[in-house]
Protein backbone atom coordinates (compact mmCIF):
# COMPACT_ATOMS: atom_id res chain seq x y z
CA UNK A 1 0.00 0.00 0.00
CA UNK A 2 2.41 2.41 1.00
CA UNK A 3 5.02 1.57 -2.44
CA UNK A 4 1.63 2.68 -4.39
CA UNK A 5 0.91 5.50 -2.52
CA UNK A 6 4.12 6.55 -2.54
CA UNK A 7 4.48 5.52 -6.76
CA UNK A 8 0.87 7.77 -6.79
CA UNK A 9 2.56 10.26 -5.20
CA UNK A 10 5.66 10.33 -7.52
CA UNK A 11 2.85 10.74 -10.66
CA UNK A 12 0.82 13.63 -9.33
CA UNK A 13 3.88 15.58 -8.78
CA UNK A 14 5.23 15.33 -12.13
CA UNK A 15 2.24 16.20 -13.84
CA UNK A 16 1.77 18.63 -11.35
CA UNK A 17 4.75 19.74 -12.46
CA UNK A 18 4.42 20.46 -15.97
CA UNK A 19 1.01 21.92 -14.77
CA UNK A 20 2.45 24.06 -12.47
CA UNK A 21 5.45 25.04 -14.56
CA UNK A 22 3.11 26.48 -17.22
CA UNK A 23 0.86 27.93 -15.28
CA UNK A 24 3.45 30.03 -13.54
CA UNK A 25 4.23 31.78 -16.85
CA UNK A 26 0.96 32.45 -16.81
CA UNK A 27 0.36 33.47 -13.36
CA UNK A 28 3.71 36.04 -13.89
CA UNK A 29 2.20 37.39 -17.14
CA UNK A 30 -0.70 37.99 -14.80
CA UNK A 31 1.31 39.78 -12.27
CA UNK A 32 2.89 41.90 -15.01
CA UNK A 33 -0.70 42.72 -16.41
CA UNK A 34 -2.10 43.73 -13.03
CA UNK A 35 1.10 46.11 -12.64
CA UNK A 36 0.43 47.79 -15.83
CA UNK A 37 -2.85 48.31 -15.05
CA UNK A 38 -2.63 49.58 -11.85
CA UNK A 39 -0.11 52.23 -13.40
CA UNK A 40 -2.39 53.21 -16.23
CA UNK A 41 -5.35 53.18 -13.95
CA UNK A 42 -4.40 53.54 -10.02
CA UNK A 43 -7.29 52.25 -7.83
CA UNK A 44 -10.11 55.03 -8.55
CA UNK A 45 -12.83 55.84 -10.64
CA UNK A 46 -11.33 54.11 -13.96
CA UNK A 47 -9.90 51.08 -12.30
CA UNK A 48 -13.14 50.11 -10.29
CA UNK A 49 -15.43 51.12 -13.36
CA UNK A 50 -13.40 48.14 -15.90
CA UNK A 51 -13.10 45.74 -12.90
CA UNK A 52 -17.43 45.58 -12.01
CA UNK A 53 -17.76 45.61 -15.84
CA UNK A 54 -15.55 42.66 -16.12
CA UNK A 55 -16.99 41.07 -13.14
CA UNK A 56 -20.37 40.71 -14.83
CA UNK A 57 -19.33 38.33 -18.28
CA UNK A 58 -16.15 36.83 -15.73
CA UNK A 59 -18.81 35.76 -13.16
CA UNK A 60 -20.67 33.85 -16.00
CA UNK A 61 -17.10 32.54 -16.86
CA UNK A 62 -16.04 31.33 -13.51
CA UNK A 63 -19.59 29.64 -13.03
CA UNK A 64 -19.72 27.86 -16.19
CA UNK A 65 -16.40 27.81 -18.29
CA UNK A 66 -14.08 26.83 -15.37
CA UNK A 67 -16.46 25.85 -12.91
CA UNK A 68 -19.88 24.32 -13.16
CA UNK A 69 -19.15 23.38 -16.78
CA UNK A 70 -15.47 22.13 -16.44
CA UNK A 71 -16.47 20.04 -13.45
CA UNK A 72 -19.49 18.56 -15.50
CA UNK A 73 -17.40 17.86 -18.72
CA UNK A 74 -14.17 16.06 -17.70
CA UNK A 75 -16.19 13.03 -16.08
CA UNK A 76 -19.00 12.80 -19.03
CA UNK A 77 -16.27 13.10 -21.81
CA UNK A 78 -14.39 10.53 -19.85
CA UNK A 79 -16.81 7.99 -19.16
CA UNK A 80 -18.31 8.66 -22.93
CA UNK A 81 -14.50 7.98 -24.65
CA UNK A 82 -14.16 4.61 -22.10
CA UNK A 83 -17.26 3.22 -23.16
CA UNK A 84 -17.56 4.56 -26.75
CA UNK A 85 -14.22 4.93 -27.80
CA UNK A 86 -12.45 8.38 -28.99
CA UNK A 87 -14.77 9.19 -31.56
CA UNK A 88 -17.67 9.00 -29.41
CA UNK A 89 -15.80 11.37 -27.29
CA UNK A 90 -15.14 13.54 -30.38
CA UNK A 91 -19.04 13.71 -30.97
CA UNK A 92 -19.84 14.86 -27.53
CA UNK A 93 -17.71 17.35 -27.62
CA UNK A 94 -19.47 19.07 -30.87
CA UNK A 95 -22.43 18.35 -29.50
CA UNK A 96 -21.57 20.92 -26.36
CA UNK A 97 -20.28 23.05 -28.27
CA UNK A 98 -23.01 23.51 -30.78
CA UNK A 99 -25.16 24.02 -27.80
CA UNK A 100 -23.43 26.22 -26.08
CA UNK A 101 -22.92 28.70 -29.31
CA UNK A 102 -26.30 29.09 -29.27
CA UNK A 103 -27.22 29.61 -25.21
CA UNK A 104 -24.09 31.65 -24.78
CA UNK A 105 -24.89 33.52 -28.26
CA UNK A 106 -28.64 34.38 -26.40
CA UNK A 107 -26.64 35.36 -23.04
CA UNK A 108 -24.79 37.97 -24.70
CA UNK A 109 -27.64 39.78 -26.31
CA UNK A 110 -29.19 39.53 -23.29
CA UNK A 111 -26.11 41.27 -21.45
CA UNK A 112 -25.86 43.62 -23.89
CA UNK A 113 -29.65 44.77 -23.68
CA UNK A 114 -29.62 44.74 -19.86
CA UNK A 115 -26.29 46.06 -19.16
CA UNK A 116 -27.77 49.10 -17.36
CA UNK A 117 -29.71 46.97 -14.42
CA UNK A 118 -26.89 44.50 -14.39
CA UNK A 119 -24.60 47.47 -13.48
CA UNK A 120 -27.49 49.22 -10.77
CA UNK A 121 -27.43 45.26 -9.25
CA UNK A 122 -23.71 44.49 -8.64
CA UNK A 123 -22.49 47.98 -7.99
CA UNK A 124 -25.06 50.52 -6.80
CA UNK A 125 -22.51 52.77 -4.94
CA UNK A 126 -21.41 54.16 -9.03
CA UNK A 127 -24.74 56.26 -9.28
CA UNK A 128 -23.19 58.44 -6.61
CA UNK A 129 -20.30 58.97 -8.60
CA UNK A 130 -21.29 60.91 -11.82
CA UNK A 131 -20.49 59.05 -15.22
CA UNK A 132 -19.14 56.02 -13.21
CA UNK A 133 -22.34 53.98 -13.85
CA UNK A 134 -21.85 55.11 -17.31
CA UNK A 135 -18.71 54.14 -17.94
CA UNK A 136 -19.15 50.65 -16.44
CA UNK A 137 -22.22 50.57 -18.73
CA UNK A 138 -20.37 50.77 -22.03
CA UNK A 139 -17.43 48.49 -20.55
CA UNK A 140 -19.88 45.87 -19.63
CA UNK A 141 -21.48 45.68 -23.47
CA UNK A 142 -17.94 45.81 -25.02
CA UNK A 143 -16.25 42.74 -23.32
CA UNK A 144 -19.90 40.38 -22.70
CA UNK A 145 -18.39 38.27 -25.71
CA UNK A 146 -15.65 37.31 -23.61
CA UNK A 147 -18.16 34.35 -21.87
CA UNK A 148 -18.20 32.45 -25.01
CA UNK A 149 -14.77 32.26 -26.30
CA UNK A 150 -13.33 31.29 -22.62
CA UNK A 151 -16.27 28.80 -22.18
CA UNK A 152 -15.48 27.20 -25.63
CA UNK A 153 -11.84 27.41 -24.71
CA UNK A 154 -12.88 25.61 -21.32
CA UNK A 155 -14.05 22.78 -23.69
CA UNK A 156 -10.93 22.09 -25.50
CA UNK A 157 -8.88 22.37 -22.05
CA UNK A 158 -11.24 19.55 -20.64
CA UNK A 159 -10.52 17.61 -23.98
CA UNK A 160 -7.05 17.87 -23.50
CA UNK A 161 -6.97 16.98 -20.42
CA UNK A 162 -8.90 14.07 -20.40
CA UNK A 163 -6.38 12.80 -23.46
CA UNK A 164 -3.55 13.35 -21.14
CA UNK A 165 -2.07 16.42 -22.47
CA UNK A 166 -1.66 19.26 -19.94
CA UNK A 167 0.72 21.32 -20.98
CA UNK A 168 -0.85 23.44 -24.14
CA UNK A 169 -3.52 24.27 -21.68
CA UNK A 170 -2.25 25.00 -18.84
CA UNK A 171 -0.56 27.83 -20.88
CA UNK A 172 -3.12 28.54 -22.72
CA UNK A 173 -3.79 31.52 -20.46
CA UNK A 174 -0.96 32.76 -20.40
CA UNK A 175 -1.31 34.47 -23.93
CA UNK A 176 -4.32 35.83 -22.36
CA UNK A 177 -2.06 37.91 -20.50
CA UNK A 178 0.49 38.41 -23.23
CA UNK A 179 -1.99 39.93 -25.53
CA UNK A 180 -3.43 42.22 -22.26
CA UNK A 181 0.70 43.45 -21.61
CA UNK A 182 1.05 44.27 -25.84
CA UNK A 183 -1.93 45.63 -26.27
CA UNK A 184 -1.35 47.74 -23.01
CA UNK A 185 1.92 49.02 -24.64
CA UNK A 186 0.19 50.46 -27.73
CA UNK A 187 -2.24 51.88 -25.28
CA UNK A 188 0.56 53.77 -23.24
CA UNK A 189 2.29 54.77 -26.55
CA UNK A 190 -0.48 56.23 -27.87
CA UNK A 191 -0.76 58.98 -25.00
CA UNK A 192 -4.94 58.20 -24.39
CA UNK A 193 -7.20 59.95 -22.39
CA UNK A 194 -7.63 57.62 -18.97
CA UNK A 195 -11.53 56.85 -20.57
CA UNK A 196 -9.93 55.75 -23.76
CA UNK A 197 -7.64 53.45 -22.34
CA UNK A 198 -9.98 52.00 -20.27
CA UNK A 199 -12.16 51.65 -23.34
CA UNK A 200 -9.12 50.29 -24.91
CA UNK A 201 -8.41 47.83 -22.40
CA UNK A 202 -12.03 46.08 -22.50
CA UNK A 203 -11.17 45.52 -26.56
CA UNK A 204 -8.11 43.86 -25.46
CA UNK A 205 -9.59 41.80 -22.97
CA UNK A 206 -11.49 40.23 -25.85
CA UNK A 207 -8.62 39.73 -28.19
CA UNK A 208 -6.84 37.67 -25.04
CA UNK A 209 -9.90 35.12 -24.60
CA UNK A 210 -9.56 34.65 -28.28
CA UNK A 211 -6.10 33.95 -28.10
CA UNK A 212 -6.97 31.83 -24.81
CA UNK A 213 -9.01 29.46 -27.61
CA UNK A 214 -7.43 29.39 -30.65
CA UNK A 215 -3.80 28.33 -29.16
CA UNK A 216 -5.74 25.05 -28.37
CA UNK A 217 -6.71 24.09 -31.46
CA UNK A 218 -3.56 22.57 -33.10
CA UNK A 219 -3.18 20.46 -30.21
CA UNK A 220 -6.92 19.43 -30.55
CA UNK A 221 -6.37 18.41 -34.75
CA UNK A 222 -3.57 16.60 -33.94
CA UNK A 223 -5.48 14.39 -31.77
CA UNK A 224 -7.77 14.37 -34.48
CA UNK A 225 -10.76 16.36 -33.51
CA UNK A 226 -12.30 18.32 -35.99
CA UNK A 227 -15.66 20.53 -34.88
CA UNK A 228 -18.76 19.97 -36.93
CA UNK A 229 -22.24 21.95 -36.00
CA UNK A 230 -24.58 19.08 -34.49
CA UNK A 231 -27.58 20.19 -32.77
CA UNK A 232 -28.49 16.95 -30.37
CA UNK A 233 -29.57 18.69 -27.08
CA UNK A 234 -31.33 15.27 -26.66
CA UNK A 235 -27.74 13.58 -26.23
CA UNK A 236 -27.26 11.21 -23.47
CA UNK A 237 -23.84 12.59 -22.57
CA UNK A 238 -25.33 16.59 -22.62
CA UNK A 239 -28.08 15.36 -20.21
CA UNK A 240 -25.83 13.72 -17.90
CA UNK A 241 -24.02 17.21 -17.91
CA UNK A 242 -26.56 19.05 -17.82
CA UNK A 243 -27.99 16.85 -14.10
CA UNK A 244 -24.12 17.49 -12.97
CA UNK A 245 -24.08 21.25 -13.90
CA UNK A 246 -27.33 22.26 -12.24
CA UNK A 247 -26.22 21.46 -8.70
CA UNK A 248 -23.04 21.98 -9.52
CA UNK A 249 -23.31 25.35 -10.74
CA UNK A 250 -24.79 26.26 -7.22
CA UNK A 251 -22.06 24.04 -5.71
CA UNK A 252 -19.27 26.49 -7.34
CA UNK A 253 -21.34 29.27 -6.68
CA UNK A 254 -19.85 30.18 -3.23
CA UNK A 255 -16.85 32.54 -4.14
CA UNK A 256 -18.77 34.01 -7.36
CA UNK A 257 -21.59 34.92 -4.81
CA UNK A 258 -19.50 36.23 -2.09
CA UNK A 259 -17.79 38.51 -5.04
CA UNK A 260 -21.20 39.73 -5.95
CA UNK A 261 -22.28 40.29 -2.85
CA UNK A 262 -19.38 42.16 -2.00
CA UNK A 263 -19.21 44.26 -4.88
CA UNK A 264 -22.38 46.02 -3.69
CA UNK A 265 -21.05 46.73 -0.56
CA UNK A 266 -17.62 47.79 -2.11
CA UNK A 267 -19.28 49.90 -4.63
CA UNK A 268 -20.00 51.87 -1.48
CA UNK A 269 -16.51 52.78 -0.36
CA UNK A 270 -14.11 54.39 -3.37
CA UNK A 271 -11.50 52.19 -4.27
CA UNK A 272 -12.42 49.27 -2.01
CA UNK A 273 -13.38 47.42 -5.60
CA UNK A 274 -9.75 47.89 -6.71
CA UNK A 275 -8.07 47.23 -4.02
CA UNK A 276 -10.06 43.88 -3.51
CA UNK A 277 -9.12 42.66 -6.88
CA UNK A 278 -5.50 43.63 -6.49
CA UNK A 279 -4.98 41.65 -3.27
CA UNK A 280 -7.13 38.67 -4.85
CA UNK A 281 -5.40 38.84 -7.79
CA UNK A 282 -2.15 37.71 -5.31
CA UNK A 283 -3.78 35.40 -3.63
CA UNK A 284 -4.66 33.78 -6.89
CA UNK A 285 -1.15 33.19 -7.70
CA UNK A 286 -0.50 31.04 -5.62
CA UNK A 287 -4.44 29.48 -5.91
CA UNK A 288 -3.39 28.94 -10.24
CA UNK A 289 -0.07 27.39 -9.45
CA UNK A 290 -0.82 25.13 -6.36
CA UNK A 291 -4.87 24.65 -6.30
CA UNK A 292 -5.33 24.69 -10.66
CA UNK A 293 -2.50 22.78 -11.22
CA UNK A 294 -3.40 19.89 -8.43
CA UNK A 295 -6.95 20.39 -8.98
CA UNK A 296 -6.39 19.47 -13.33
CA UNK A 297 -4.38 16.29 -12.61
CA UNK A 298 -6.39 15.41 -9.71
CA UNK A 299 -10.16 15.64 -11.61
CA UNK A 300 -8.56 13.68 -14.36
CA UNK A 301 -7.44 11.03 -12.21
CA UNK A 302 -10.60 10.85 -10.00
CA UNK A 303 -13.16 10.70 -13.62
CA UNK A 304 -11.15 8.22 -14.87
CA UNK A 305 -10.77 6.39 -11.61
CA UNK A 306 -14.33 6.81 -11.19
CA UNK A 307 -15.34 5.88 -14.20
CA UNK A 308 -13.24 2.25 -13.84
CA UNK A 309 -14.92 1.95 -10.42
CA UNK A 310 -12.06 1.92 -8.47
CA UNK A 311 -12.82 3.24 -5.26
CA UNK A 312 -9.58 2.53 -3.50
CA UNK A 313 -7.04 4.35 -6.38
CA UNK A 314 -9.79 7.60 -6.15
CA UNK A 315 -9.29 7.78 -2.34
CA UNK A 316 -5.48 7.43 -3.32
CA UNK A 317 -5.47 10.05 -5.67
CA UNK A 318 -7.71 12.50 -3.27
CA UNK A 319 -5.77 11.89 -0.24
CA UNK A 320 -2.02 12.17 -2.09
CA UNK A 321 -3.84 15.90 -3.70
CA UNK A 322 -4.44 17.00 -0.55
CA UNK A 323 -1.34 16.41 0.95
CA UNK A 324 0.40 18.04 -2.24
CA UNK A 325 -1.85 21.03 -1.84
CA UNK A 326 -1.33 21.52 1.90
CA UNK A 327 2.75 21.11 1.43
CA UNK A 328 2.06 24.00 -1.21
CA UNK A 329 -0.61 26.47 0.38
CA UNK A 330 1.08 26.29 3.87
CA UNK A 331 4.03 28.44 2.93
CA UNK A 332 1.89 30.73 0.84
CA UNK A 333 -0.65 31.51 3.58
CA UNK A 334 2.05 32.35 5.78
CA UNK A 335 4.23 34.14 3.61
CA UNK A 336 1.46 36.25 2.57
CA UNK A 337 0.46 37.25 5.63
CA UNK A 338 3.86 38.30 7.16
CA UNK A 339 5.38 40.23 4.07
CA UNK A 340 1.83 41.79 2.55
CA UNK A 341 3.09 45.27 2.69
CA UNK A 342 6.58 44.69 1.01
CA UNK A 343 5.12 42.32 -1.71
CA UNK A 344 2.26 44.65 -2.74
CA UNK A 345 4.51 47.53 -2.74
CA UNK A 346 7.12 45.57 -4.66
CA UNK A 347 4.29 44.75 -6.77
CA UNK A 348 1.82 47.65 -7.41
CA UNK A 349 3.21 51.08 -6.32
CA UNK A 350 4.18 52.77 -9.25
CA UNK A 351 2.12 55.56 -11.48
CA UNK A 352 -1.30 55.97 -10.11
CA UNK A 353 -1.08 53.79 -7.64
CA UNK A 354 -0.61 55.35 -4.46
CA UNK A 355 1.55 54.20 -0.38
CA UNK A 356 -2.38 54.17 0.43
CA UNK A 357 -3.41 52.26 -1.80
CA UNK A 358 -0.48 49.56 -1.03
CA UNK A 359 -1.75 49.72 2.78
CA UNK A 360 -5.65 49.33 1.95
CA UNK A 361 -4.53 45.85 -0.56
CA UNK A 362 -2.25 45.01 1.69
CA UNK A 363 -4.71 44.67 4.85
CA UNK A 364 -7.57 43.03 1.67
CA UNK A 365 -4.49 40.52 1.50
CA UNK A 366 -3.68 39.45 4.57
CA UNK A 367 -7.60 38.83 5.57
CA UNK A 368 -8.09 36.83 2.42
CA UNK A 369 -4.58 34.65 3.00
CA UNK A 370 -6.94 32.74 6.27
CA UNK A 371 -8.76 31.23 3.55
CA UNK A 372 -5.77 30.07 0.82
CA UNK A 373 -6.12 26.47 1.90
CA UNK A 374 -9.57 26.23 1.73
CA UNK A 375 -10.06 27.88 -1.63
CA UNK A 376 -7.59 25.42 -3.07
CA UNK A 377 -8.48 22.37 -1.11
CA UNK A 378 -12.51 22.74 -3.02
CA UNK A 379 -10.86 22.76 -6.07
CA UNK A 380 -9.60 19.04 -5.36
CA UNK A 381 -12.70 18.41 -2.97
CA UNK A 382 -15.59 19.40 -5.07
CA UNK A 383 -14.43 17.35 -8.67
CA UNK A 384 -14.18 14.40 -6.07
CA UNK A 385 -17.72 14.75 -5.59
CA UNK A 386 -18.60 15.24 -9.84
CA UNK A 387 -16.90 12.53 -10.20
CA UNK A 388 -18.89 9.82 -7.65
CA UNK A 389 -21.98 11.68 -9.15
CA UNK A 390 -22.78 13.31 -5.88
CA UNK A 391 -22.85 16.67 -7.19
CA UNK A 392 -25.10 17.76 -4.31
CA UNK A 393 -22.86 17.63 -0.93
CA UNK A 394 -20.67 20.78 -3.03
CA UNK A 395 -24.15 22.43 -3.00
CA UNK A 396 -24.54 21.82 0.47
CA UNK A 397 -21.26 22.98 1.04
CA UNK A 398 -21.25 26.21 -0.84
CA UNK A 399 -24.64 27.40 0.90
CA UNK A 400 -22.89 26.99 4.06
CA UNK A 401 -20.26 29.12 2.70
CA UNK A 402 -22.40 31.44 1.34
CA UNK A 403 -24.38 31.86 4.38
CA UNK A 404 -21.14 32.23 6.43
CA UNK A 405 -19.35 35.62 4.13
CA UNK A 406 -23.60 37.35 3.86
CA UNK A 407 -23.28 37.15 7.88
CA UNK A 408 -19.42 38.18 7.75
CA UNK A 409 -20.06 41.24 5.40
CA UNK A 410 -23.60 42.17 7.01
CA UNK A 411 -22.58 42.63 10.49
CA UNK A 412 -19.04 43.53 10.08
CA UNK A 413 -19.20 45.82 7.24
CA UNK A 414 -20.73 49.28 9.18
CA UNK A 415 -16.88 48.71 11.44
CA UNK A 416 -15.05 46.88 9.32
CA UNK A 417 -15.63 48.43 5.61
CA UNK A 418 -13.90 46.73 2.79
CA UNK A 419 -12.07 44.48 5.33
CA UNK A 420 -15.44 42.80 5.97
CA UNK A 421 -15.74 41.14 2.49
CA UNK A 422 -12.01 39.84 2.31
CA UNK A 423 -12.44 38.16 5.70
CA UNK A 424 -15.97 36.63 4.90
CA UNK A 425 -14.83 35.31 1.85
CA UNK A 426 -12.01 33.36 3.54
CA UNK A 427 -13.81 32.02 6.58
CA UNK A 428 -16.15 30.57 4.06
CA UNK A 429 -13.74 28.81 1.94
CA UNK A 430 -12.61 27.11 4.65
CA UNK A 431 -16.10 26.15 6.19
CA UNK A 432 -16.57 24.98 2.18
CA UNK A 433 -13.77 22.29 2.53
CA UNK A 434 -14.03 21.28 5.68
CA UNK A 435 -17.43 20.42 5.02
CA UNK A 436 -16.93 18.35 2.19
CA UNK A 437 -13.69 16.76 3.10
CA UNK A 438 -15.44 15.53 6.31
CA UNK A 439 -18.63 14.37 4.38
CA UNK A 440 -16.06 12.58 1.85
CA UNK A 441 -14.57 10.76 4.91
CA UNK A 442 -17.72 9.60 6.37
CA UNK A 443 -18.83 8.11 2.76
CA UNK A 444 -16.09 6.86 1.28
CA UNK A 445 -12.75 6.89 3.93
CA UNK A 446 -9.47 7.02 2.93
CA UNK A 447 -8.09 10.18 4.72
CA UNK A 448 -8.30 10.32 8.42
CA UNK A 449 -5.60 8.01 9.30
CA UNK A 450 -3.81 7.28 6.54
CA UNK A 451 -0.82 9.10 7.13
CA UNK A 452 -2.33 12.74 6.61
CA UNK A 453 -2.93 14.69 9.55
CA UNK A 454 1.27 14.37 11.08
CA UNK A 455 2.82 15.39 8.07
CA UNK A 456 0.57 18.59 7.51
CA UNK A 457 1.48 19.05 11.26
CA UNK A 458 5.05 19.17 10.28
CA UNK A 459 4.77 21.13 7.00
CA UNK A 460 2.79 24.09 9.33
CA UNK A 461 5.49 24.33 11.75
CA UNK A 462 8.18 24.28 9.02
CA UNK A 463 5.80 27.33 7.30
CA UNK A 464 5.52 29.10 11.01
CA UNK A 465 9.43 29.29 11.41
CA UNK A 466 9.62 30.05 7.60
CA UNK A 467 7.24 33.09 8.21
CA UNK A 468 9.02 34.51 12.02
CA UNK A 469 12.25 34.17 9.52
CA UNK A 470 11.03 36.03 6.62
CA UNK A 471 9.18 38.96 8.66
CA UNK A 472 12.25 39.28 11.00
CA UNK A 473 14.70 39.39 7.22
CA UNK A 474 12.13 42.19 5.70
CA UNK A 475 12.63 44.21 8.32
CA UNK A 476 15.83 44.20 8.90
CA UNK A 477 16.30 44.87 5.38
CA UNK A 478 14.07 48.39 5.16
CA UNK A 479 16.39 49.79 8.04
CA UNK A 480 18.76 49.28 5.95
CA UNK A 481 17.76 50.06 2.21
CA UNK A 482 14.61 51.98 3.69
CA UNK A 483 11.34 51.23 1.37
CA UNK A 484 11.17 54.08 -1.19
CA UNK A 485 12.38 53.11 -4.91
CA UNK A 486 12.62 49.91 -7.17
CA UNK A 487 15.83 48.63 -5.59
CA UNK A 488 14.62 49.22 -1.93
CA UNK A 489 10.97 47.73 -3.15
CA UNK A 490 13.28 44.46 -4.54
CA UNK A 491 15.47 43.94 -1.57
CA UNK A 492 12.64 44.22 0.92
CA UNK A 493 10.15 42.88 -1.24
CA UNK A 494 11.88 39.78 -3.06
CA UNK A 495 14.89 38.61 -0.84
CA UNK A 496 12.49 37.80 2.39
CA UNK A 497 10.87 35.69 -0.26
CA UNK A 498 13.24 33.55 -2.02
CA UNK A 499 14.95 33.27 1.47
CA UNK A 500 11.56 31.88 2.75
CA UNK A 501 11.18 29.67 0.31
CA UNK A 502 14.82 27.83 0.42
CA UNK A 503 14.10 27.32 4.59
CA UNK A 504 11.33 25.96 4.16
CA UNK A 505 12.46 23.20 1.37
CA UNK A 506 15.26 22.72 3.52
CA UNK A 507 13.19 21.95 6.82
CA UNK A 508 10.68 20.54 4.84
CA UNK A 509 13.41 17.86 3.36
CA UNK A 510 14.91 17.71 6.85
CA UNK A 511 11.65 16.83 8.67
CA UNK A 512 11.33 13.81 5.85
CA UNK A 513 8.23 14.98 4.05
CA UNK A 514 7.68 12.88 1.20
CA UNK A 515 6.28 15.78 -0.88
CA UNK A 516 9.80 17.29 -0.24
CA UNK A 517 11.61 14.30 -1.10
CA UNK A 518 10.14 14.13 -4.09
CA UNK A 519 10.80 17.11 -5.17
CA UNK A 520 14.32 17.11 -4.53
CA UNK A 521 14.89 13.80 -6.23
CA UNK A 522 13.38 15.33 -9.37
CA UNK A 523 15.09 18.70 -9.28
CA UNK A 524 18.30 16.37 -8.21
CA UNK A 525 17.67 13.98 -11.63
CA UNK A 526 16.56 16.96 -14.10
CA UNK A 527 20.29 18.65 -13.08
CA UNK A 528 21.88 15.56 -13.81
CA UNK A 529 20.33 15.14 -17.24
CA UNK A 530 21.86 16.65 -20.72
Amino acid sequence: MQVKARAETVHLVKAAGLVSGMTLVSRLLGLLREQVFAALLGAGYHSDAFRIAFRIPNLLRDLFAEGALSAAFMPTYARTRQEGGQEAGFRLANRVLTFLAAALGLVVVLGVLLAWPLVAGIAPGFDDVPGKAELTVRLTRVMMPFLPLVSFAAVAMGMLNAEGRFGIPALSPALFNAVAIVWAGALWGMGLSLEQVVLGWACGTLAGGLAQLLVQVPSLRRLGFRFRPDWAPSDPGLRQMGRLMAPATVGLAAVQVNIFVSSIFASQEPGAVSWLDYAFRLLYLPIGLFGVAVGTIATAGLARRAAEGDVEGLRTTLRQSLSMLAYLTLPATVGLMVLRVPVVRLLYERGLFTAADTEATATALFLYSFGLVGYTGVKVLAPAFYALGTPRVPLAASALAVATNLAVIFLGHGALGYRAIALGTALGSILNACLLAAVFEKRVGGLRGHGLLLPVVRMLLAALAMGAFSLALATWLERIFGTAGPAAQLATGLVPVAAGVTLYLALTHALRIAEADVLVKLVTRQRREP
